[in-house]
């Protein structure tokens, strides 16, 4: 069986422990859990053929890496970046911690999500600000644990990735290999 580390990042209060509780227990609760430290959670999803069992870290929630233990990144196969549709700054927030991550932890796959969609009419976000990262190539879902929109979508489509960003590497290992 396959194994990942998946890491849950955001800002505080944008949901991470939701999706997570959603995604792993099909459970939603309306009082907010601050989450100290990390909390690990596993679920097995299915890609194509393969199962996959994904190491789920909940961090708890951070304005900027420069906070954050920067050790629990460590041996990510992939990050679920989170921002709360309702609060534009946690928007800048994580598009902020993007580009610190990938300085961080170089290039991994990762899904931007962003949560709170069954409040979409109260919504700070601009569509062409999403729009804009789906141009530079970030894969952008709009979520609700709440609702249960499009939380194992995202977490499968991450899956994916990272099966495939697995298979890229292998393949120019054995390019490599062969010169």
């Amino acid at each position: 069986m396959i194994q990942k580390k998946v890491c849950m990042l955001g800002g505080f209060a944008v949901g991470k422990t939701s999706l997570v509780s959603r995604y792993v227990q099909s459970i939603f609760s309306d009082k907010y859990h601050t989450t100290v430290g990390v909390k690990v959670d596993k679920k097995v999803v299915k890609v194509g053929d393969a199962d996959v069992t994904l190491v789920i870290w909940d961090l708890a929630g951070e304005d900027g890496l420069q906070e954050m233990n920067t050790s629990y990144l460590r041996g990510a196969a992939g990050y679920l970046l989170v921002c709360d549709g309702t609060r534009c700054t946690t928007f800048d927030q994580a598009v902020s911690l993007q580009t610190t991550l990938a300085r961080k932890v170089g290039d991994v796959p990762f899904v931007f999500m962003v949560n709170k969609h069954d409040l979409s009419d109260q919504w700070t976000i601009a569509e062409a600000d999403l729009k804009g990262l789906e141009q530079r190539g970030w894969t952008v879902v709009k979520t609700s644990a709440k609702a249960a929109a499009n939380v194992d979508e995202s977490f499968t489509h991450l899956a994916a990735q990272m099966l495939l960003s697995d298979r890229q590497r292998t393949a120019r290992a054995i390019d490599r290999g062969r010169r």
